[in-house]
Protein backbone atom coordinates (compact mmCIF):
# COMPACT_ATOMS: atom_id res chain seq x y z
CA UNK A 1 0.00 0.00 0.00
CA UNK A 2 1.11 3.67 -0.63
CA UNK A 3 1.95 6.15 1.26
CA UNK A 4 -0.93 8.72 1.71
CA UNK A 5 -0.78 12.70 2.95
CA UNK A 6 -2.86 15.62 3.09
CA UNK A 7 -1.15 19.19 3.05
CA UNK A 8 -1.32 22.55 1.71
CA UNK A 9 0.33 23.89 -1.43
CA UNK A 10 2.87 26.55 -0.42
CA UNK A 11 4.60 27.14 -3.90
CA UNK A 12 2.87 26.25 -7.38
CA UNK A 13 5.75 28.94 -9.29
CA UNK A 14 6.69 25.30 -11.32
CA UNK A 15 4.95 23.56 -14.42
CA UNK A 16 3.32 20.24 -13.15
CA UNK A 17 4.83 20.56 -9.91
CA UNK A 18 3.32 21.65 -6.55
CA UNK A 19 5.40 21.97 -2.96
CA UNK A 20 3.27 20.39 -0.24
CA UNK A 21 3.68 21.02 3.77
CA UNK A 22 2.28 18.79 6.14
CA UNK A 23 2.12 19.13 9.95
CA UNK A 24 2.05 16.80 11.83
CA UNK A 25 2.36 16.87 15.69
CA UNK A 26 5.03 14.72 17.91
CA UNK A 27 5.40 14.77 21.51
CA UNK A 28 8.92 15.13 22.83
CA UNK A 29 10.20 12.34 24.54
CA UNK A 30 11.22 13.76 27.82
CA UNK A 31 9.19 16.24 28.35
CA UNK A 32 5.93 14.95 26.76
CA UNK A 33 4.97 18.69 24.99
CA UNK A 34 3.29 18.43 21.38
CA UNK A 35 5.46 19.65 18.93
CA UNK A 36 4.72 20.61 15.21
CA UNK A 37 7.08 19.34 12.59
CA UNK A 38 6.60 20.50 9.09
CA UNK A 39 7.69 18.57 5.85
CA UNK A 40 7.69 19.89 2.25
CA UNK A 41 7.11 17.51 -0.65
CA UNK A 42 7.50 18.17 -3.78
CA UNK A 43 4.50 16.63 -6.01
CA UNK A 44 3.35 16.18 -9.57
CA UNK A 45 0.60 18.29 -10.56
CA UNK A 46 -1.10 16.93 -13.53
CA UNK A 47 -3.07 19.67 -15.36
CA UNK A 48 -1.91 22.41 -13.30
CA UNK A 49 -5.08 22.14 -11.28
CA UNK A 50 -3.42 22.25 -7.86
CA UNK A 51 -3.18 25.59 -6.90
CA UNK A 52 -0.83 27.97 -4.04
CA UNK A 53 -3.20 27.54 -0.65
CA UNK A 54 -5.30 24.96 -1.69
CA UNK A 55 -5.53 21.63 0.98
CA UNK A 56 -4.59 18.06 -1.50
CA UNK A 57 -3.99 14.79 -0.77
CA UNK A 58 -0.37 12.82 -2.05
CA UNK A 59 0.36 9.60 -2.70
CA UNK A 60 3.42 8.12 -2.98
CA UNK A 61 4.88 7.03 -6.56
CA UNK A 62 7.83 5.97 -8.25
CA UNK A 63 10.45 8.90 -8.97
CA UNK A 64 9.43 11.26 -11.55
CA UNK A 65 12.48 13.51 -10.92
CA UNK A 66 15.85 14.13 -9.26
CA UNK A 67 13.14 14.92 -6.05
CA UNK A 68 9.38 14.05 -6.97
CA UNK A 69 8.21 11.48 -5.77
CA UNK A 70 4.59 12.26 -5.05
CA UNK A 71 1.49 13.09 -7.07
CA UNK A 72 -1.49 14.89 -6.39
CA UNK A 73 -4.99 12.76 -6.38
CA UNK A 74 -7.46 15.30 -4.96
CA UNK A 75 -7.88 18.86 -4.08
CA UNK A 76 -10.20 18.40 -1.09
CA UNK A 77 -10.26 22.45 -0.60
CA UNK A 78 -9.94 24.63 -3.40
CA UNK A 79 -8.95 28.47 -2.80
CA UNK A 80 -10.63 31.18 -4.50
CA UNK A 81 -7.64 33.22 -5.76
CA UNK A 82 -8.53 36.69 -6.69
CA UNK A 83 -6.04 38.87 -9.00
CA UNK A 84 -6.70 42.51 -8.28
CA UNK A 85 -5.06 45.21 -9.56
CA UNK A 86 -1.94 46.49 -7.89
CA UNK A 87 -2.73 50.63 -7.36
CA UNK A 88 0.50 52.50 -8.17
CA UNK A 89 0.89 55.34 -5.43
CA UNK A 90 3.15 58.33 -6.59
CA UNK A 91 6.00 58.10 -4.39
CA UNK A 92 7.76 61.06 -3.37
CA UNK A 93 11.43 61.12 -3.98
CA UNK A 94 13.31 61.82 -0.63
CA UNK A 95 16.75 63.04 -1.35
CA UNK A 96 19.29 61.49 0.44
CA UNK A 97 22.45 63.41 2.41
CA UNK A 98 25.51 61.98 1.67
CA UNK A 99 28.60 61.00 3.49
CA UNK A 100 31.70 63.30 4.40
CA UNK A 101 30.93 66.58 3.22
CA UNK A 102 29.75 66.04 0.10
CA UNK A 103 26.90 68.45 -0.89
Amino acid sequence: MRKQRKGKVISDKMQSTVIVETISLVSHPMYKKTLKRRSKFVAHNPDNKAKLGDTVQIVETKPLSKTKRWMVIEISKATKQEHLPVAHTSESKVKKSNKKGAR
